[in-house]
């Protein structure tokens, strides 16, 4: 007589096989939604890049560089607003044909990305004993799909390389004591004024010594630029930096900033500066205290993130492609949910409330505030309280991240791997760097 068919064996999750199968059909699923997430993008063009091209080819040709405007539908006129030391390594790309810088700005980036969510991810992964290439994997798709990296790859920006530098510093440099400990935030600083919220960060977390290194780097960079281009620095730092009307519309709601905010409230009218200041003021004190309790708890990623959301809160201008800084405190919520303790019931609520929050924040960033929205060209007052929340997500997003963001405290694997250094000797390092 014939053998019976023998059905397969039940696919279990103790079996390894399916587990692999359900990882590799996560990771082809996220990665088939991502080409869905850019194409809204791809009429951007690699818009900003170009703008930087055209305005190292304007200087080039003996042109003043602060001079150089272009037209836009949405903003009016558009200028080239980096600091003088960003132009100096921007030029030689005017060399390239437009397409080579292209490639050539795509693939830094996407590197970038690789390298800093592995940077994040890879203490969690060891204390939580998770698969490392699909935890990375599922990590960097999911980054890749956050609207920051969508707008910063299709509009040609740069904040990745800055990102890069900021993790350095934070992540290795500053809490190993490093000698040179600083220097990636002052190179950020140079070239994007933004970064320099890190310096204050360092000061309220009392590391001198990488205070001062990063602002000394800031400065020999800004005055590189000045022996080189001394015409255009001067002009820069004495009237473009305060002239906010060059890098765009403030009420416009790809601002998400505190005066993004307040600018909506008044549009087309520009609004008073001092209720912006005093908001300011309660904002970047709050923020940087929390953020200098993480730092001592030995919490190096959370210190970060926290910092980096009050300099996107306290700027005049944050576009979305600013904000990388919800990314991190994705990495921070997940990691709490997982160490939460689940034999109390304490414990679980407290697990499935930073789960809510962590998956929340990743919805959120992942579509976007203006991606898939189109906010027209004319300024419009926000008058309703449903406008006012859509308008102004990542500004409350940010805010609500500012209270409740988390601050682990345990010892164990450092942000880079190592050890984590004992708290109440934290403030004490900077002293007599390695």
């Amino acid at each position: 007589m014939p053998a019976e068919p023998v059905a397969p064996p039940a696919v279990t999750d103790d079996d390894p096989g399916g587990r692999t199968a359900r990882r590799v059909v996560a990771v082809v699923a996220l990665a088939a939604v991502l080409p869905a997430l850019y194409l809204p993008g791809l009429v951007h063009d690699f818009f900003d890049l170009k703008i930087y091209m055209r305005a190292m080819r304007w200087w080039a040709d003996g042109n003043p560089l602060y001079d150089y405007v272009q037209p836009d539908r949405v903003q009016g006129e558009l200028y080239f607003t980096y600091p003088p030391f960003s132009a100096l390594l921007l030029r030689p790309f005017a060399l390239l044909p437009l397409g080579a810088t292209v490639t050539v700005f795509t693939i830094l980036t996407a590197l970038g990305v690789v390298l800093t969510t592995y940077w994040l991810v890879r203490p969690v992964i060891a204390r939580h004993g998770l698969h490392r290439a699909f935890t990375v994997t599922v990590a960097v798709l999911l980054v890749l799909a956050v609207e920051s990296t969508r707008e910063t790859i299709t509009f040609g920006q740069i904040n990745m390389l800055l990102v890069v530098l900021i993790l350095v510093d934070l992540l290795f440099a500053v809490p190993q004591a490093r000698r040179w400990a600083g220097v990636g935030i002052g190179l950020a600083t140079a070239l994007k004024l933004f970064p320099g919220i890190f310096i204050v960060y360092l000061l309220a977390c009392r590391r001198w010594w990488a205070a001062a290194v990063a602002a000394t780097t800031a400065a020999a960079a800004t005055l590189l630029a000045a022996a080189v281009a001394p015409g255009d620095s001067w002009r820069f730092w004495t009237h473009e930096l305060w002239t906010t009307e060059r890098v765009g519309r403030t009420d416009y709601t790809g601002n998400q900033s505190l005066f993004g905010l307040v600018s909506r409230f008044t549009a087309p009218d520009r609004p008073d500066r001092l209720p912006w200041l005093v908001l300011v003021a309660v904002v970047a004190a709050y923020g940087l205290w929390r953020a200098a309790r993480a730092f001592r708890a030995g919490d190096h990623v959370a210190g970060l993130t926290l910092t980096g959301l009050v300099g996107g809160l306290v700027s005049p201008i944050t576009w979305t492609h600013h904000l990388y800084w919800f990314i991190p405190a994705v990495v921070v919520l997940a990691d709490a949910a997982l160490r939460a303790d689940r034999s109390t019931a304490e414990g679980v609520r407290r697990r499935r409330w930073l789960a809510a929050l962590a998956i929340g924040t990743a919805a959120v960033i992942v579509y976007g505030v203006v991606t898939f929205q189109d906010w027209g060209v004319a300024p419009v007052r926000t008058d309703s309280p449903d406008q006012f929340l859509v308008r102004n997500t990542y500004v409350l997003l940010s805010l609500l991240l500012l209270v409740v963001l988390p601050a682990r405290s345990e010892g164990g694997a450092g942000p880079a791997g190592q050890p984590t250094r004992e708290p109440e000797k934290l403030h004490q390092m900077d002293r007599r760097p390695e």
